[in-house]
């Protein structure tokens, strides 16, 4: 998946199918908070989270408390958004039953 920086215009287009997400200010990233009925819901979510990261060599910025998770993506070597922040929100929202 390619590792290129998105612009404004192609990151707000991304979005509009990813319930829940928001851009940044600087379309730099995008974030969403996830909140389960209690901690190991929630911890059953970063670890089927963290797998699929791996497979993906790509992983997440987030933390946990107790039942809410707050995650924002973007890609560190590209300084950005990139298409693989818009797929791992994809399959965050999947692994979340949204």
């Amino acid at each position: 998946m390619a590792r290129e920086k998105l612009d404004r215009q192609a990151a707000e287009a991304a979005l509009t199918g990813l319930d829940g997400w928001s851009l940044a200010a600087d379309a730099g990233s995008i974030s969403r908070t996830f909140t389960f009925k209690n901690f190991s819901e929630a911890f059953a979510f970063m670890t089927r989270v963290a797998l699929a990261a791996e497979k993906m060599d790509h992983h997440p910025d987030w933390s946990n408390v107790y039942k809410t998770v707050e995650v924002t993506l973007n890609t560190h070597d590209a300084g950005g958004l990139t298409a693989l922040d818009i797929e791992l929100a994809k399959k965050m929202n999947r692994f979340a039953g949204g």
